[in-house]
């Protein structure tokens, strides 16, 4: 069995995902952000760096369990434990693994900022948002142009780093952008959107997310709480 430490945000949704895909065994325990429950001391022994997601296997190597945090190791030890969604053959787990850290390195970070620029900071700075916004645009360039000729991100099929891409691109609004403008992303999205697997993955915890965030989330999220020493 897997149990996943997680909350509905993109980084939630690609193990949620992933293991939707694979068809394995878990259960998901919610670990409310907002609420500051990703720095219990619980938490803290299985994700250090008190991010979500975070998961144990009990029947990890050698049927020993295993607990790992971040999620492109989540997503690199699920393709490993299961034989899928990663290539077998050395030219495509590579290319697969530049398109993953494409998403951890870069993807997911500058949307990350522009949405904390265009929604959640405490006052309008016109400079990061233009930043922001401008390198969404550009790294949804980037993709679109990937995809021009390319039915997947790489090795010609459906991996996690399709996965690991998609939930970043959901919440394309509050980044600034417009599928429209970017044909080929669309065609992608629109593809991963419709699988049954991706359906379930992302209805994870949707009920459990408030549609706004508090006083207390903003602290716990951005605040002066997250960089206390533990």
């Amino acid at each position: 069995m897997i149990d996943v430490y997680s909350w509905p945000t993109p980084n939630g949704h690609k193990v949620h995902i992933a293991l939707e895909e694979l068809e394995l065994a878990h259960e998901v325990h919610p670990i409310n952000i907002g609420q500051g429950d990703q720095f219990t001391e619980e938490f803290l022994r299985i994700s250090p760096n008190n991010k979500i997601p975070a998961m144990i296997d009990s029947d990890g190597p050698g049927g020993q369990p295993i607990s790992l945090f971040e999620s492109g190791a989540i997503l690199l030890y699920l393709a490993e434990k299961t034989g899928q969604l990663m290539p077998r053959d050395a030219r495509g787990r590579h290319e697969t693994m530049e398109w993953l850290m494409f998403q951890m390195g870069g993807l997911g970070p500058m949307l990350g900022q522009a949405h904390h620029f265009r929604q959640y900071a405490p006052e309008t700075i016109d400079y990061a948002v233009n930043r922001y916004t401008n390198e969404a645009a550009r790294l949804y360039g980037v993709m679109d142009r990937r995809l021009a000729d390319h039915e997947w991100l790489a090795a010609g099929q459906y991996t996690i780093a399709d996965i690991a891409c998609f939930p970043w691109i959901r919440p394309h609004d509050n980044q600034g952008q417009s599928l429209a403008d970017f044909p080929n992303l669309k065609r992608w999205f629109d593809a991963i959107a419709a699988r049954p697997a991706v359906e379930r993955g992302v209805a994870v915890l949707a009920d459990a997310r408030p549609p706004q965030l508090d006083d207390k989330a903003r602290e716990q999220l951005f605040g002066s709480t997250q960089y206390q020493q533990r």
